[in-house]
């Protein structure tokens, strides 16, 4: 997977990403954060990767993103635990 910063800005974070899976997934995480004001990608193209975009309010762009992906990973964690207990 890559991922490229196109703008860094304090509250204001735009990245290039190739799999429109994780960027659905961020960006749910994202705006389940009430610091995020908003949390969207869009595909310009089919041949040309995903921009996800952050707004934030009370902490950074990138914090906000960094939450984000510790969330996720805390989730899917718990759900491998889940299915190792239902085999």
């Amino acid at each position: 997977m890559e991922i490229n910063i196109l703008k860094n800005e304090k509250n204001d974070l735009e990245l290039s990403i190739n799999n429109q899976t994780v960027a659905e997934l961020i960006r749910v995480y994202l705006n389940n954060d009430d610091k995020v004001k908003l949390g969207v990608w869009k595909k310009e193209h089919y041949s040309k990767p995903i921009k996800l975009k952050i707004i934030s309010n009370g902490k950074s762009a990138k914090k906000a993103l960094q939450d984000a992906i510790t969330k996720v990973n805390k989730d899917l964690d718990k759900y491998k635990e889940e299915f190792k207990k239902a085999k």
